[in-house]
């Protein structure tokens, strides 16, 4: 019975999918006719040809073939011969003069662009000099015909004069109209000045309809009216009242009965495109009450019924526009759901290719990684191989010449092998001085043992330099590979940071508003930029408020309240003798907060100390404090130090893993000088949003937590930094508590007490005599009492580091509003 009722259900489930997929079928065929008729076929280029072949203006000027042709040259050269000819068609049916005009300049034009071209004066590709070349062949070409027609007047000069620089005119609105509609691909959205200069030449085009009738309906008043509707609709009132005024401006150029159509046109493309919302049947009903209001006040009875059936025969055949043509031209409009669609799929196109870019140069960096550590030999296996290299060098000259090789690396070559391993173990060791420390198995198989012996020792000293050669090599090669995989996993993040999904938040951002402008304050613009919850980043503008600090007394306690997270300012910025607005930056606020204070003193009193820290916040929600102690004291341990520091904060800052910075920080000091210099790093992270706290101590003394009336301590057993080419960073983690005081000292306060050996109770005893609370007391007071114990003598470096973790209260109260609900968070923000 279950499986009969879920097929019952699934039924009409089916149906639907199978009449959208006809619907999807149907508008795909037909978008691939439309593209091989007016597009392939070139059909409406032969048609807008033919029409402004008739083209006439002010009863005798025809300034549309020639920019046409121009035009056309550069984007259809191959169609020229048809084009042509359908514009002398065009021209015939209307006059024999404009016929032997049209085909006078025409021809003179394509004889001045060959000309131009064949001595090189302007490029092949070169558009800008179009409208001078226009200009010059409609000017010579009109003469030409005044000449024949034996009309050379003052008036022709002047009428020729005009026609010249209205098809210079023209031939720049054609340059930006024609691609729009001649092009197969036009993806970008069309500019306000490309979309004037498109309702131009539409209506340039129209114009070579004037005249037509069909029972006494004038042919231009339908489709001027149906290239109104096609406009209001697609763009609404503001495009259908502008496309209203050009075309009626235009056309009543070509025919003067058509001026009182202006505001008819213009009126009715403004309340259809007003409707709108309403769909086709909205548009429609628009123009038609818009239409009939303004032929009723023009009182004319016999034009009132022809107006009518001329507006609804153009709504005939706006009905008749399948839905895929307005969503084509929809895509060009700025504004229309489908142009912010087509844009966002572009823009989603773009992130997607950025992102695979960003993901290939992660897998060549891993890849890179994998092969400098592909010929890096350790362990066993490098120690192997040192053996056979040292072995090869020796046996040379040894080996090679004695008559019993084929015995002893032949047959017996695991029993020579070990013995010349113990060998080179002895003579490491540095118990290999002489013939008498020869074991005598090695002596009962060797008849050369003296010059095996002395060739071997020759060549240690020289074997122990390649060794180290090799080491460094090595090293270099794992410091690469540590720095390429730590290049890789950033752009892996970074590049699953480009792929995630933004989302318009437009009525987010007006509720905010919204709800900001209800407590009296002037907003200028709200934009969000994330709305994830703990990682909300919103970007605020209004008029100063001259230090009133409004954005965290109002704004920040306001949002606070209705995205039921604790809102914070992040960054402001306030332009009060500019344009008098201030901009802010409002963003989560950290579960936690961090109180730092800090005391250091060099040795002696002096200026320079050995000792740096650092107390930074990254900015990803994690707080970093470092103590770096260089080696000795002064200038010299001041610059290991600092530039240990330096290094290691720009590492983190990128993104590389705690543990992966500390060991490049390691490998560049190794590696950048033969000199003992070393560092020691003393590195705790805390975790602002769980106050859970990192520590990575390397060769560094012990961290003190403070708890109330408890003194814990974290330790790790490391070498200094730099000491060793390969370092073990041990990371030790612990969960603070709110009012938790960490304490970081460095070991100038750690060995103060030289006596005792238990220094860790000492330093104990002296935090739980400390009564205040407040971190920079604490560091100021835990100083004094060291160089107190000593009367005053500061015998080393000495740094205090103390940071206390509370939860973050906002300065300021939540504004609660009654009935001022929280909005709503989009399912998935990324």
């Amino acid at each position: 019975m279950l499986r009969k009722e879920n097929q019952i259900i699934s039924q009409p489930f089916s149906g639907t999918e199978k009449w959208v997929q006809g619907v999807s079928w149907i508008q795909s065929k037909g978008m691939k006719l439309y593209e091989k008729i007016f597009i392939q076929w070139q059909i409406l280029s032969l048609v807008i040809a033919f029409l402004l072949g008739r083209a006439i203006i002010l009863s005798e000027i025809a300034p549309f073939s020639v920019p046409y042709v121009a035009v056309m040259v550069y984007l259809r050269r191959s169609k020229m011969p048809l084009l042509i000819f359908a514009l002398l068609l065009g021209s015939g049916t209307q006059s024999l003069p404009l016929f032997w005009g049209t085909m006078i300049s025409v021809g003179f034009y394509l004889i001045l662009q060959q000309m131009m071209y064949k001595k090189k004066r302007i490029p092949v590709q070169d558009i800008s000099a179009l409208p001078v070349m226009v200009f010059f062949s409609v000017f010579i070409s009109g003469a030409a015909v005044d000449f024949i027609y034996n009309q050379l007047t003052g008036y022709a000069w002047l009428m020729n004069s005009v026609e010249s620089i209205l098809s210079m005119v023209l031939t720049l609105i054609f340059i930006q109209a024609l691609p729009i509609i001649v092009l197969e691909k036009h993806h970008h959205h069309l500019k306000q000045e490309e979309i004037v200069c498109l309702m131009i030449f539409l209506a340039s085009v129209l114009t070579g309809t004037v005249g037509w009738m069909v029972n006494g309906y004038s042919v231009e008043h339908i489709l001027s009216r149906f290239l109104i509707l096609i406009f209001a609709y697609v763009g609404g009132g503001a495009i259908g009242a502008a496309v209203g005024v050009v075309i009626g401006l235009i056309l009543s150029l070509a025919d003067v009965n058509f001026i009182d159509q202006i505001g008819l046109l213009a009126f009715s493309g403004l309340l259809a495109g007003l409707l709108k919302e309403g769909k086709k049947w909205g548009v429609a009903i628009g123009f038609i009450v818009g239409s009939a209001i303004l032929t009723i006040y023009a009182g004319d009875k016999q034009n009132l019924w022809i107006s009518t059936v001329e507006t609804f025969v153009s709504v005939f055949f706006f009905f008749l526009i399948p839905p895929f043509v307005f969503k084509n031209i929809s895509r060009y409009i700025p504004g229309t759901p489908e142009h912010l669609y087509s844009q966002q799929e572009y823009v989603t196109k773009l992130r997607d290719a950025t992102a695979t870019k960003v993901q290939m140069f992660s897998d060549l960096f891993k890849r890179l990684s994998k092969s400098f550590n592909h010929q890096i030999f350790q362990g066993k296996e490098g120690k192997e191989r040192h053996y056979d290299f040292f072995l090869s060098i020796v046996t040379e000259t040894t080996c090679n010449r004695c008559f019993k090789k084929e015995r002893c690396w032949n047959k017996e070559f695991d029993h020579t092998y070990g013995l010349m391993k113990d060998m080179i173990g002895l003579l490491e060791r540095g118990r290999l001085i002489s013939l008498s420390d020869v074991p005598e198995p090695f002596l009962n198989k060797c008849i050369k043992s003296s010059q095996f012996i002395q060739q071997m020792k020759s060549e240690y000293e020289t074997y122990q330099h390649q060794l180290i050669l090799k080491k460094q090599v090595g090293e270099a090669r794992r410091i690469v590979a540590d720095q390429l995989l730590g290049i890789s996993k950033v752009m892996n993040d970074f590049s699953q940071e480009i792929q995630r999904e933004s989302q318009e938040l437009n009525v987010q951002e007006q509720q905010i508003m919204d709800r900001l402008e209800e407590l009296g304050l002037t907003i200028r613009n709200v934009e969000i930029i994330n709305l994830e919850q703990g990682n909300v980043d919103i970007e605020i503008s209004q008029p100063t408020c001259y230090g009133r600090d409004e954005c965290e007394k109002i704004v920040a306690p306001l949002l606070s309240d209705i995205l039921q997270e604790n809102i914070t300012v992040l960054k402001k910025e306030c332009h009060a003798f500019t344009d008098g607005y201030c901009t802010m930056c409002l963003g989560s606020a950290k579960a936690y907060q961090v109180e730092t204070g800090a005391a250091s003193v060099a040795k002696g009193g002096g200026w320079l100390s050995g000792d740096c820290f650092s107390m930074t916040d990254l900015g990803n929600g994690k707080y970093v404090l470092a103590i770096s102690d260089g080696m000795g004291n002064g200038e010299r341990a001041y610059k290991e130090s600092s530039e240990t520091l330096e290094l290691l904060q720009q590492i983190l800052r990128s993104g590389i893993d705690e543990t992966l910075a500390i060991k490049s920080v390691n490998s560049i000091l190794s590696l950048r000088t033969n000199d003992e210099i070393f560092a020691t790093l003393d590195l705790a992270i805390i975790d602002l949003h769980s106050a859970n706290a990192r520590f990575m101590k390397v060769g560094s003394t012990p961290s003190f937590i403070m708890r109330g009336d408890q003194v814990l301590h974290v330790t790790a057993n490391n070498l200094p930094i730099g000491i060793l080419h390969e370092i073990d960073v041990d990371v030790v983690s612990i969960q603070l508590k709110p009012g938790d005081l960490l304490i970081m000292v460095s070991d100038g306060i750690y060995d103060a007490e030289r006596v005792t050996q238990n220094k860790e109770a000492w330093i104990k005893r002296l935090i739980s005599e400390i009564k205040t609370l407040d971190p920079q007391e604490v560091a100021d007071i835990l100083l004094e009492k060291v160089v107190r114990y000593h009367q005053g003598d500061i015998l080393d470096d000495m740094t205090v580091l103390v940071a206390k973790i509370d939860p973050y209260i906002p300065e300021w109260a939540t504004i609660s509003i009654p009935g001022n609900n929280p909005i709503e968070r989009p399912k998935s923000v990324v």
